[in-house]
């Protein structure tokens, strides 16, 4: 087992993109890339961005002073790919292939596996993979059902950060994540609630644009009637009815402001719609994690929360009220979705884990 892996992390946000270097856990380079508007909007497609933020991190790193044929492997934050099994993956052409013609559609996350690619080429022996992507569909089959054949429930969750919490957990427990039980809340732009049997996400709603609780920026679950009466009424475009449910809705729609922070603070201070509005979010995640704790037969070993809005006290404790007698509960402020990463790159180089082909 190497013991000075270095490992070159790619995560291309919207509007950035954050690479950092790890030697083994300890990150010994880290940047965040903001990227003009003026620049971006050159490009008709995101990943038409791709050449542009892979010239703009080359450049970063160059500067930087560990050099880059010192890294063994490159690892960016997996896109819209086909929906896959959990693991580490090495980047293949049928990756990029689907990548490039955005079948499952447009994210920035999407550059991560290519820009990934076309580093690694440059760099002697270097491998590339990416890990966890937001795609990860372990679903038990009951889970798929909607209730209509048309709609299948589709798994689109914070798939990385979940996992990695998780695993985490179960190491600072002493248990192995396979033996345990779990239900993991991500809060953040979007909040996913998953059930973790054994290791597999059998349950999770679809956090994009499906179902589940409210969050700072999505409607989640909707009531199908009056969503069909106002898609139907011609009043709005299909546009603005993708923004009602992503990007306008949730805690946006009700507050103007998808910043739970500003909320919470603005509820400190006595704002008494702030206070409901933020108190029905947490109730919608409490309800969700009830649900999923019937999913896992009420045998519930944890209940770990995380996110950037698990920094919050004031809120987590709402949910706690409502869910500390399913399981105990245990609050992961925060996400390191470098750091999940760079450890799960580390774990395929040193043979701990099986680096699976994308097919």
């Amino acid at each position: 087992m190497a013991t000075n892996t270095r490992i070159l992390v790619i995560n291309p946000g919207s509007t950035s993109t954050k690479i950092a270097i790890y030697q083994q856990e300890k990150v010994i380079f880290l940047k965040t890339i903001k990227h003009a508007p003026e620049d971006l909007r050159k490009f008709k497609r995101i990943t038409d961005q791709y050449e542009y933020r892979k010239d703009v991190i080359y450049k970063e790193l160059s500067s930087a002073d560990v050099p880059v044929e010192t890294i063994d492997a490159v690892i960016g934050r997996g896109g819209l790919v086909k929906p896959i099994a959990s693991g580490v993956y090495r980047i293949n052409e049928s990756m990029r292939n689907d990548l490039l013609e955005c079948k499952r559609g447009e994210h920035a996350s999407n550059l991560g596996a290519l820009i990934a690619s076309d580093i690694a080429k440059l760099i002697p022996n270097a491998e590339a993979f990416i890990a966890d992507p937001v795609v990860v569909d372990e679903l038990q089959p009951l889970a798929r059902y909607s209730g209509h054949p048309i709609f299948e429930r589709k798994s689109v969750f914070h798939a990385l950060n979940q996992k990695a919490i998780a695993r985490s957990h179960a190491k600072s427990i002493m248990k192995k994540y396979e033996d345990l039980n779990l239900i993991v809340v991500h809060l953040g732009g979007g909040i996913t609630v998953g059930a973790h049997y054994k290791g597999k996400v059998i349950d999770v709603n679809q956090g994009l644009d499906g179902d589940g609780p409210f969050s700072p920026e999505r409607s989640g679950t909707l009531p199908v009637g009056q969503l069909l009466k106002v898609a139907f009424s011609g009043i709005y475009s299909y546009n603005k009815m993708a923004e009602m449910i992503v990007g306008k809705g949730g805690m946006m729609a009700y507050l103007g402001t998808n910043d739970a922070y500003l909320a919470e603070r603005e509820a400190n201070k006595g704002d008494e719609k702030c206070s409901e509005v933020l108190a029905a979010m947490a109730y919608q995640v409490a309800k969700e994690i009830g649900a999923m704790s019937t999913v896992l037969k009420g045998k519930v070993d944890g209940i770990l929360i995380t996110g950037g809005i698990a920094n919050s006290k004031w809120f987590c404790n709402m949910i706690i009220e409502r869910v500390y007698r399913i399981a105990p509960v245990y609050i992961y402020p925060g996400q390191d979705e470098m750091g999940a990463l760079a450890e799960n790159a580390l774990m395929a180089i040193n043979g701990e884990i099986e680096i699976k082909e994308y097919i």
